[in-house]
C-alpha cells in the first residue's frame, strides 16, 4: 500500500463485557473491551452515541470528563457513572499508566 504507512496490526483475543442498566433518570449501555494494548486500560464504548474511551478506575474519578467524552446532560449522570465505573473497571498501578 502506497499510502500509508502501518504503525501496526495487531490482532488478538479480548475479553468483551457488555453491560445494560438504568438509573431512575437514565438507560446506559456499555461496551468494555479488555484488551493487552493500550497499557492495559480497557476501551469502554457508549453503545448510544458511539463515543468511547480507554478508562481505568483512576480515570473514572473525573465526572466532568466522563460528562465530555460520554455527551451526558447533566452532572448528576456524569457523577452517577463515575461511581459506576469506579467500582468495575480494574485499578492500575500508576507506572503502568501512560
Amino acid at each position: 500500500m502506497d499510502v500509508a504507512n502501518f504503525l501496526y496490526d495487531v490482532s488478538e483475543d479480548a475479553k468483551v463485557r457488555f453491560l445494560g442498566f438504568a438509573t431512575e433518570t437514565t438507560r446506559y449501555d456499555f461496551g468494555i473491551v479488555y484488551s493487552h494494548r493500550f497499557f492495559g486500560k480497557p476501551l469502554v464504548i457508549c453503545m448510544q452515541s458511539g463515543s468511547s474511551t480507554l478508562l481505568s478506575s483512576e480515570d473514572a474519578i473525573n465526572p466532568e470528563q466522563l460528562r465530555k467524552v460520554f455527551r451526558l446532560s447533566c452532572k448528576s449522570e456524569a457523577n452517577e457513572l463515575s461511581q459506576f465505573f469506579k467500582e468495575i473497571l480494574p485499578s492500575m498501578p500508576f507506572n503502568d499508566q501512560y
